[in-house]
């Protein structure tokens, strides 16, 4: 079943293809037919034509002289001083259909023919075509910007969906760049799509960015953010930058002006605002934390409105650099900081960078080892971990380490994900000691704690059965073994506690594919 479907996701990708290609031909046509037209625009209607019959009458009493010269007038009127020898008339600055297709926001004062005319001439880049990216592309490309970048190294997969509204069930396994052009060639065949299927490096930042007129960040992790304003201050490009996860947003647009580094009268950069990087092991991803779908298109369609913004407006119309942070639960759901001017001492903008096109070139700038990265944990001796498989045969009542037949309750396992995924789903007979729970644990008990904070240790200390410990992939359950050890439930080494390698993603690879994959 698996194939048939593969089969014909490829078919339907393959369709896709063909119709973005034919609409792309369509669009062609149209632009040349136009064109066309304009060329073979009739001269003033008023003009007689001497081979008409029934234009003999039309001269209304004027002498032929007066006539002549009133309409060689109304010629040099309507003709455009720019034009060469042939002739053509330029009446309108916007084709006819831009009048109709952007006409809602053309009536409005703060767009207009100029401002619809510096959309029409813009070239926005947008890095990471995902929660963010997708809204933002959507009315960027709906509102008549001329040329789009998008940049995204990643595939499209089923779990993207709930957010990221470009992307189709139909088009999963397919590069999110390409998919986003198929659903954006369908909203606005007129608009410039460029594709960049591969992620930004230092090394291709430059080469990536040169061309554009505005950036916008759409990633998900502090390296990408850092490179992406670094780079976006030696080119001399305004930034929008905007970050989501769970119920919560923020969004700022920087180095806005544009003034090259030194120029205290230019928009801060991102390490203006943020120095020093958060600790690795701080850093939650959507797949970790969650993220409510709205929340992030939000914050991708006010992505969408500053560029827009920025793009329309008059020169030196720059608005004072401000945080704006949205919470969905909260009341009011939107608050704004303002924000200082450069940092005086930033290593990016300021006059004492150390931040250089030829150290960004060269790759010699580490962004990854800037941020840190949480490597998987080891923590934990061999001993002291088991594997899925083996687990699964003390499950089935054969002791993974004797060998022996034993009875299937012979054991406790805990679960130390956070409540709600709990909830999702589990191991059956697995009880429930969130992680954040264990880290707000002393490291030493005794029998003053509180009752709360004490129960989930007197819990475990009723039995003297062995302990495994499982969490999503098995770094928190590693954690969570040393602190069970620090809080003496192992009785000084006669009870076994160990974790279960690899976690719930490797369970569900190896013994139970029915397992519920979040």
């Amino acid at each position: 079943m698996t194939t048939v479907i593969n089969s014909l996701r490829q078919q339907i990708a393959i369709c896709e293809a063909s119709l973005r290609e034919l609409r792309q031909q369509l669009a062609d046509a149209e632009h040349i037919q136009r064109q066309q037209e304009k060329a073979s625009r009739p001269k003033n209607p008023l003009v007689t034509d001497p081979t008409d019959p029934f234009d003999h009458d039309m001269n209304f009493g004027i002498p032929d002289d007066f006539r002549s010269e009133i309409f060689a007038v109304l010629e040099q009127e309507v003709k455009s001083p720019v034009q060469d020898d042939s002739a053509h008339y330029i009446r309108w600055p916007l084709e006819r259909y831009e009048y109709k297709r952007y006409g809602r926001q053309l009536i409005m004062p703060e767009i207009g023919i100029q401002g619809q005319l510096r959309l029409r001439n813009a070239r926005v880049l947008i890095v990471g075509v995902g929660g963010l990216g997708c809204p933002a592309a959507a009315y960027l490309v709906g509102a008549g910007v001329g040329t789009i970048g998008l940049v995204d190294g990643d595939v499209v997969e089923e779990s993207n969906l709930h957010r990221q509204i470009l992307h189709s069930t139909a088009r999963v396994g397919m590069t999110k760049v390409e998919s986003a052009i198929v659903a954006l060639n369908s909203l606005n065949p007129n608009v410039n799509l460029v594709p960049y299927t591969s992620r930004i490096t230092p090394e291709t930042a430059t080469s990536t960015f040169k061309d554009y007129d505005l950036v916008l960040d759409c990633t998900d992790n502090p390296a990408s953010r850092y490179l992406i304003s670094d780079t976006c201050v030696l080119l001399g490009k305004t930034l929008v930058s905007a970050s989501a996860l769970r119920i919560d947003g923020q969004l700022m647009v920087l180095n806005n002006p544009p003034l090259p580094p030194g120029d205290t009268n230019g928009g801060p950069c991102y390490r203006c605002v943020f120095p020093k990087p958060p600790p690795p092991e701080s850093v939650v991803s959507c797949g970790d934390g969650g993220i409510l779908g709205p929340v992030v298109g939000v914050m991708g369609v006010l992505q969408a409105l500053e560029a827009i913004k920025t793009l329309t407006q008059k020169p030196l119309a720059f608005e004072p650099p401000s945080l704006l942070i949205f919470s969905a639960y909260s009341n009011p759901m939107f608050r704004s900081i303002r924000l200082r001017s450069r940092k005086v001492k930033c290593t990016a903008c300021s006059m004492h960078a150390t931040i250089t096109p030829e150290a960004l070139d060269s790759g010699s700038l580490d962004y990854v080892q800037f941020c840190g990265s949480v490597s998987p944990i080891d923590a934990l001796t061999p001993q002291e971990r088991i594997s899925v498989e083996s687990y699964a045969k003390l499950r089935s009542g054969v002791n993974p380490f004797t060998g022996t037949v034993s009875n299937k309750d012979n054991h406790i396992l805990v679960d130390v994900r956070e409540k709600t995924p709990f909830e999702l789903c589990s191991i059956d007979g697995s009880i429930n000691v969130p992680f954040s729970v264990v880290e707000a644990t002393p490291s030493s008990s005794n029998n003053d704690m509180d009752v709360d904070e004490e129960d989930w240790i007197a819990q475990l200390r009723r039995s003297e059965k062995p302990i495994f410990v499982v969490c999503r992939q098995g770094n928190d359950s590693q954690i969570t073994v040393k602190k069970m050890k620090q809080l003496g439930l192992d009785a000084g080494g006669k009870r076994y506690i160990g974790d279960i390698r690899g976690g719930l993603e490797s369970w569900r690879k190896s013994i139970d594919n029915d397992f519920p994959e979040y």
